[in-house]
This record gives structure tokens, C-alpha cells and sequence, in this order.
């Protein structure tokens, strides 16, 4: 079964590169946005069920949007992405309503899946 993800990250490149290598590895990339707005708006209207979200946004911190996100009535598995590593953030990811951590060097199919049931 194919699982859907939504992309959200402030680089265009990195966008289009995690799409391909997800799309290469079995996931549907249902879309992809540069901020949270739009992110939120995404995931409302195309309802992923994986959204990798990138820490840091140019409108609002990621976990915020992890957390508006957990609200729904049915939520979607989130897994933060950034170019720094977890340790950076602290007891922030532990705390956050997401499956966990992914640094963006350390992106693959199978990272990914690991995380999310």
C-alpha cells in the first residue's frame, strides 16, 4: 500500500530532491509547500498521511505546525526534518506530537517508513 506525504520546506531544491527519492522509494508525494500557511492548507485539502516538516519555516516554527496539525480530527503522522541535528532542538522533539526526527542528510524511503505506523 502506498503511503501519501506531504513535503514542507522552505527550499525549493530540497523539495524537489525529497520528492523524487521518496517518490523512487514507494511514497506518493501528494504535495509539497514552502511555509506553514501553506502547509496547513495542504494538509487539510489533500489529507497525507505523513507530512515531513522542516523545523524551521519562514512564517511560523514547525513544531506549531506540528502541533495545529495534531488537532484534527484525524491527524496526520508527522516527522520533522531539518538540516541541523535533533540534538540542536533539545527536549523539543521528544515534547512534540510527531513520530520523530529525521536530519535532511539522513533521508530515505526506509528512514522514513521507520517512523510512521
Amino acid at each position: 500500500m502506498t503511503r501519501t506525504v506531504l513535503i514542507v520546506d522552505d527550499s525549493a531544491g530540497f523539495r524537489v530532491s525529497a520528492s523524487e527519492l521518496l517518490e523512487a522509494e514507494g511514497f506518493d508525494v501528494v504535495g509539497a509547500a514552502a511555509d506553514a500557511r501553506e502547509a496547513i492548507e495542504l494538509a487539510l485539502r489533500t489529507r497525507p498521511e505523513i507530512v515531513l516538516l522542516d523545523v524551521q519555516l519562514p512564517d511560523r516554527d514547525g513544531f506549531d505546525v506540528a502541533a495545529q496539525l495534531a488537532e484534527e480530527i484525524e491527524p496526520p503522522q508527522v516527522v520533522l526534518i531539518s538540516s541541523r541535528d535533533a540534538l540542536a532542538y533539545g527536549h523539543r522533539v521528544a515534547n512534540a506530537p510527531v513520530r520523530g526526527f529525521i536530519a535532511k542528510r539522513d533521508l530515505t524511503g526506509a528512514a522514513l517508513a521507520a517512523l510512521v505506523t
